[in-house]
């Protein structure tokens, strides 16, 4: 008897054993990494400033999309949307206080669909916006197998650690610091790699496919950043924004005053005035300087995170995703931080390496990711030979990597769907992955939003209070055009009105691809609007709006042929 339970016992592991092995094999395992606040500065971008040799070597094996926009910006709000697939009007968070299973519905997230597909999900760093709207618990034990690692030292984040040239210390903007002199020794996204790659060791050898999210802090304010980086941006070769004025026709209500900004020791000490005072132009050289210093800082966690998956020899079967949660403006249209509808906000990094598809197979088993420091190694070239230039969505990540990992997509969401767990607001870019893009995609369309608390900014323009939105700016993007229309926005039924006009924006970007030259017209959007107003009531706001889009430019191209 004793006998026939043992073999009873083998018999179950081998079945057990099997069925992880079948479950592994057709999946891949998945690296998902995110930046806080990167806009597309990196070289693999085409900037020719900043130092990203990590994730530009990454970029070189990935297939990138050039135009990628998150849909709103600020972080909560869009890391919601992104790992929900679901649009902030559709998670209602807009702020900070909010977590969508309570405020709208109970939505898979994408760590979710891999953890109930077999999956070990782990999150380290900052994945979900901590606290309320995620529920203090980065959204465990939902998203993820084990609860989320958070590195101890971004406690010192908000402390007085940053000294200042009175040699006192301060709770600075611009922070960079000898790491040996920082509480623990170290700082948060040091901890963070750490963290990863302990935790890449001990799946090395396990069978069960594993999906592990790392976030890193950088390159948000705080600076606080090792001091050595800022050595690859002297301040010499640094330049100003090449459209640092408040445009002429930019509506109130669009600004944002960068409140996070001024509340800094080293910031308050420039007494600008609010909300439109500008940055003594020094200063300015300096935000740049340290913001592009934080992300060399952040490219360099990259490397070390992508040097250890290749060296524990899982590369080969593991699919990467790199991107960040929103964009951060550095000076353009006298403007700092996110907390807008413009380019410098919304648009983002997205690159996915998928091993077999965006590298040969018969390249697979060589040195993937070579860490390349670039303090000691400033020279290195890499090239991009699988770009995507038309425009996609963050909303389009979830299905794109359940599908590139093996996964079935989730289907597309009907235009109401609060009562659907899953589904996607996005759509899957996995035939990309297999296609040649044939030029331009008008059709092709990426919206963004945000909400302020009046027609002016004031001092909670930046992040309203969901109760204290008076007025919701929904943006849309195309090939060729950024249209935003600022309407009136009820909190309390979550209700916009489209006949309720506050203010607009219009930017054609072959001429003008810093949307400093706003060309809208009050009078043509009134005729369009009585046009538009037999639509059936169903009829989506970004249908509708894409309409509103075709009406007003279509006379602008007719006398564009004429001319």
């Amino acid at each position: 008897m004793f006998l026939l339970v043992r073999v009873w016992l083998l018999l179950l592991f081998l079945h057990t054993l099997t069925l992880a092995a079948l479950a592994r094999r057709g999946r891949r395992n998945v690296l998902f990494i995110m930046a806080d606040d990167l806009r597309p500065s990196l070289g693999c971008y085409g900037d020719s400033v900043v130092k990203s040799p990590n994730i530009d070597q990454l970029a070189s094996k990935s297939q990138v999309f050039l135009n990628t926009y998150a849909q709103q910006a600020l972080c909560a709000p869009s890391r919601a949307s992104m790992l929900t697939s679901r649009r902030p009007d559709t998670t209602r968070v807009y702020d900070f206080n909010s977590y969508w299973r309570d405020q709208s519905g109970n939505y898979t997230t994408l760590p979710q669909y891999f953890k109930s597909s077999g999956y070990f999900t782990a999150s380290v760093g900052k994945i979900f916006h901590p606290g309320i709207s995620s529920n203090f618990s980065d959204d465990y034990p939902y998203s993820w197998s084990i609860p989320a690692y958070h590195p101890p030292s971004f406690h010192y984040e908000k402390k007085k650690l940053c000294k200042g040239d009175d040699g006192k210390l301060h709770v600075n903007l611009l922070c960079a610091v000898n790491v040996t002199e920082q509480p623990g020794g170290t700082l948060p996204d040091l901890e963070s790699t750490e963290e990863a790659v302990r935790l890449l060791k001990s799946w090395a050898n396990n069978d069960a496919p594993f999906f592990l999210a790392v976030g890193f802090h950088k390159p948000h304010i705080p600076f606080r950043i090792p001091q050595e980086y800022l050595s690859l941006y002297p301040i010499e070769n640094m330049t100003l924004a090449p459209d640092p004025n408040v445009p002429e026709f930019l509506p109130p209500v669009a600004y944002n005053p960068w409140t996070d900004i001024r509340g800094r020791d080293d910031v308050q000490k420039l007494n600008v005035s609010f909300p439109y005072g500008p940055i003594p132009k020094d200063f300015q050289l300096r935000i740049r300087q340290h913001y592009f210093a934080a992300v060399s800082y952040m490219d360099a966690q990259v490397g070390r995170l992508l040097s250890s998956l290749d060296a524990l020899g899982l590369a080969d079967d593991t699919m990467v995703v790199f991107t960040s949660d929103h964009g951060w403006s550095l000076g353009e249209h006298g403007e700092w931080a996110k907390f807008s509808n413009f380019n410098v906000a919304t648009q983002v990094p997205l690159m996915f390496y998928v091993p077999g598809i965006t590298i040969p197979r018969d390249q697979l088993g060589e040195s993937t990711f070579p860490f390349i420091d670039i303090l000691t190694q400033p020279k290195y070239r890499f090239k991009n030979d699988k770009v995507r230039r038309n425009v996609v969505e963050l909303v389009d990540v979830f299905p794109t990597v359940a599908s590139m990992a093996g996964l079935r997509a989730p289907e597309h969401c009907a235009d109401v769907s609060f009562q659907e767990e899953l589904c996607t607001e996005g759509d899957n870019l996995a035939h990309t992955f297999r296609r040649r893009e044939r030029g331009k995609d008008e059709e092709a369309i990426a919206y963004s939003q945000y909400p302020r608390p009046a027609d002016t900014p004031q001092v909670n323009s930046d992040v309203p209070d969901l109760k204290d939105v008076k007025v919701m700016g929904y943006s849309l993007r195309s090939w060729d055009y950024r249209y935003t229309l600022w309407l009136g926005y009820n909190p309390k039924t979550f209700q916009v009105n489209v006949s309720d006009v506050h203010a607009g924006e219009l930017y054609i970007l072959a001429d003008d691809p810093g949307e400093d030259k706003n060309i809208y017209s009050d009078l043509e959007q009134s005729v369009v609007i009585k046009k538009l107003s037999t639509l059936p009531r169903p009829v989506t706001l970004q249908r509708r709006m894409k309409l509103q889009l075709l009406y007003l430019t279509a006379g602008m191209k007719m006398n564009r042929g004429k001319a």
